[in-house]
């Protein structure tokens, strides 16, 4: 499918690829550009980047070139929510989030995708929040050229699941608010869950519409919630009082105002005693609720952070997926917190 040349005997040619070039600490990048036709004073620019001889293609029908490659591959791999960057930049393509959300990633899909050997698509840790234009996968074609065939089959593998990457959408949830704890009540201590939990929420595009305080009192928790149920919150998250103590009965609480469904316990430090449950909506939805512990005060991210976003986008958090986020699911408590770009969660 190719030969070789000489480099000094290729002025006149067509490069059939990108040629990278590589300056530590400096750049990497397209030093020159597919269908580029070789001058004279190009030659000592390709010896310095190590060519000594360039290829010349002879394709036939049933060979493929890395970009067009690249092109079918993108197209396929895309799902809902997910765009091709554009053309080929060194025979890849990169595929960027067209609108925040979650990004769902189909694992053994992509397995048997990357299986194929001279294909091949990386990805960003799936189930996890990804903004506008962000970078959540790329792939190429790793040869220069292959048989056409084993690039219809990596397409065949995408386009059965509708695209291997997808971006769910956010909802903007109405969330209320329920700050529970005898100290907080009374007023012996100032409230800090209230303003933690209102710039979570704010930042991912919802809006606090109702925050009430209650004491250690299963009846008053549950009418708490009660009330911003009828303050129109379609997202309940209480603070505190989940933990072993006599006077921890926000769980309690979260029952007896009717939610169901209730999955109590995490694989995830911070944030064992977190819980999701589920309270039954006036028009047959059911309205999340989520119980942080007291960890969620004193740490920036904690599980609340894997899963409110998973619940804004629709998913029913059921035991099997609390127990999916034990690998992965302990901070490492950074001095610096880079989350989430580290492996919590992930």
């Amino acid at each position: 499918m190719a030969k070789s040349v000489p480099v000094a005997e290729a002025v006149g040619m067509v490069l059939p690829h990108d040629i990278t070039e590589i300056r530590a600490g400096e750049f990497k990048g397209r030093a020159f550009k597919k269908g580029h036709v070789i001058r004279p004073e190009d030659i000592d620019h390709l010896r310095r980047l190590g060519k000594e001889h360039i290829f010349v293609l002879e394709l036939s029908e049933n060979d493929i070139h890395e970009n067009e490659a690249a092109q079918l591959l993108a197209a396929a791999l895309a799902g809902p929510g997910v765009a091709a960057e554009g053309e080929p930049v060194e025979g890849k393509i990169a595929l960027l989030a067209a609108h925040p959300g979650v990004l769902r990633v189909e694992r053994e899909a992509l397995y048997r995708f990357n299986l194929l050997g001279e294909v091949m698509c990386a990805t960003l840790h799936g189930d996890t929040l990804v903004a506008q234009g962000e970078q959540v996968a790329a792939t190429r074609l790793i040869p220069l050229t292959t048989r056409r065939d084993i690039v219809d089959q990596a397409v065949a593998i995408a386009q059965e699941c509708g695209g291997i990457v997808r971006i769910e959408p956010l909802r903007a949830a109405r969330a209320g608010l329920v700050i529970t704890g005898n100290e907080v009540y009374h007023g012996r201590i100032k409230d800090a869950f209230e303003p933690v939990l209102r710039e979570k929420l704010t930042a991912i595009g919802s809006r606090v519409v109702r925050v009430v305080k209650a004491p250690d009192d299963t009846g008053m928790i549950a009418a708490a919630i009660g009330e911003c149920l009828a303050a129109g919150a379609d997202l309940i998250v209480t603070s505190g009082g989940m933990s072993v103590d006599p006077d921890d009965v926000t769980r309690g609480g979260i029952a007896q105002a009717g939610a169901g469904e209730l999955v109590y316990g995490t694989p995830v430090l911070p944030g064992a005693m977190f819980l999701v449950g589920y309270l039954p909506g006036d028009s047959g939805q059911q309205i999340p609720v989520l119980g942080l512990p007291a960890c969620g005060m004193f740490h920036r991210i904690t599980v609340f952070d894997l899963i409110l976003p998973r619940v804004l986008a629709g998913e029913k958090i059921s035991r099997e997926t609390m127990a999916a986020l034990g690998h992965g699911g302990l901070c490492r408590n950074c001095k610096k917190c880079t989350y989430p770009v580290c492996p919590f969660g992930k």
